[in-house]
């Protein structure tokens, strides 16, 4: 099982992967709401787009903008059942538990943190 550090590593190796990053409008909606509430938003997004055994437009279910954690999704590797068993060889057809969701989530918000912390630089 790897570390977040290490898959973040890992992703940053990928030419796809590499190319998202937050955006000011992105940076702006994280500072009007919150990362409490970016948080919630990527539990329900991950639990209702990503967590079913079958998701009946897999591989198009999240959009490359229009909330950071949907580019967070991208940029690692979650942002369908295929790139998350290509990545972290979480196997299709089957649902995620709460640990796996929780695993998934505390990643993506490792990246919007690191993410926001190379802006302020």
């Amino acid at each position: 099982m790897q570390t977040i550090e290490q898959a973040l590593e890992k992703l940053k190796k990928s030419d796809f992967r590499a190319r998202f990053h937050l955006n000011d409008t992105d940076v702006a909606y994280i500072k009007e709401k919150g990362m409490k509430t970016i948080r919630k938003h990527g539990e329900d997004f991950i639990a209702q787009r990503l967590a079913p055994a079958v998701i009946k437009n897999d591989s198009r279910q999240t959009p490359m903008r229009g909330h950071p954690v949907f580019k967070a999704q991208h940029a690692c590797g979650c942002c369908c059942r295929g790139c998350l068993e290509k990545w972290y060889r979480v196997p299709q057809g089957i649902e995620l538990t709460e640990n796996q969701q929780k695993r998934i989530v505390n990643l993506l918000m490792a990246w919007i943190e690191k993410e926001l912390k190379s802006r302020s630089k």
